[in-house]
């Protein structure tokens, strides 16, 4: 399940000018310059590997270079905590986009470019992990370079944007979007304490943003952000920034919006739990009664313990073991593993 920084990212990159904005940012100047920006699209989550990507924080985009055909990827994704191996995890993702591009591209002849991208804000300070694939490698680097040999290992360097090491006025004059650069300000603002601290400052970051073509739609996905991030403290510091913009009626419908949107969702959230786990359930009660079926069949005797043990197990891989294990067993302990009665 995502949290509110995933939400808020998404919502902020899901408008290609911010996307494009921030992603020129961030990139490499040189790089940045040779990119079509007016191509950029972002991509399905799934593009990589659907059972690794749906649990990260991270965005999937693609543009053309200038005057090409020639397609690039950004990975981008967000970090709130410093991960030790984050090249090794870049790596994997690089190569499995590589793999997936190859299978649906047979006839093409140039693979794409692709830069990983790590935006990276923690409360506990600058990012300390290797950037680069090979300092996870444990071989000593100085000597391979020296030697000749470092360039035939395998070798990956990802781009960072440490939200951290940049100064909040540096992230307020940057040439993107209001909303871009208030998320990135928030973002910075690592701890509750020091968001709420700070929060009060930021009013012109907001009115940016309110006054905006879209702004109204835009603010609201902030108060949500800050709302879903912080403490009733957050909510009154919040209140204050946004009494410097519009009259206390307004506020207060705007509170009560956000209010009503995030109970919405958590009531959605929590219906789609109860229907995933009613379908587990489903599934337990289908895989005991099948277990039972199969022993009757066989001719293999149980009492009304074992019986009772089966129809009570909720865990569906102990079911799906036993179940596979009654096809071919004689005995009951040779399906349940406990000695027979």
């Amino acid at each position: 399940m995502s949290g509110p920084h995933d939400r808020f990212i998404r919502y902020v990159l899901e408008h290609s000018e911010r996307a494009a904005a921030l992603l020129h940012t961030v990139l490499p100047p040189g790089f940045a310059s040779r990119v079509d920006w007016s191509t950029l699209r972002s991509q399905p989550t799934a593009l990589v590997d659907t059972a690794i990507r749906e649990t990260r924080g991270d965005l999937s985009f693609s543009v053309r270079l200038s005057g090409s055909s020639r397609r690039a990827f950004i990975l981008l994704e967000h970090q709130s905590r410093v991960e030790g191996r984050m090249a090794a995890r870049m790596r994997q993702y690089v190569s499995r986009l590589l793999d997936r591009w190859e299978q649906q591209h047979r006839r093409t002849r140039h693979q794409p470019l692709i830069l990983p991208v790590v935006l990276y804000h923690g409360p506990r300070g600058p990012w300390t992990a290797p950037r680069r694939v090979e300092e996870l490698l444990e071989v000593p680097l100085e000597e391979a370079r020296r030697e000749g040999w470092l360039k035939h290992l395998l070798r990956l360097e990802y781009v960072l944007y440490d939200l951290m090491t940049r100064s909040e006025q540096e992230l307020k004059t940057l040439a993107c979007p209001p909303l871009v650069r208030l998320a990135l300000v928030l973002l910075r603002l690592a701890s509750t304490q020091e968001l709420n601290e700070r929060l009060t400052q930021q009013v012109d970051l907001f009115r940016e943003v309110y006054t905006s073509p879209q702004g109204a739609r835009e603010l609201e996905a902030v108060v949500c952000y800050l709302r879903e991030r912080g403490t009733e403290v957050t909510g009154e510091v919040t209140r204050q920034v946004l009494g410097c913009l519009m009259r206390e009626q307004r506020v207060e419908e705007l509170m009560w919006t956000v209010g009503q949107r995030l109970r919405a969702e958590g009531r959605r959230e929590g219906r789609a739990e109860g229907r995933a786990e009613g379908r587990a359930e489903g599934r337990a009660e289908g895989l005991a009664a099948g277990v039972l079926r199969i022993l009757a069949t066989r001719g293999i005797s149980l009492d009304d313990e074992s019986r009772q043990h089966i129809l009570d197990c909720t865990d569906l891989a102990t079911l799906d073991r036993w179940f596979e294990r009654a096809l071919r067993a004689n005995t009951l302990s040779e399906v349940l593993g406990t000695p027979e009665h």
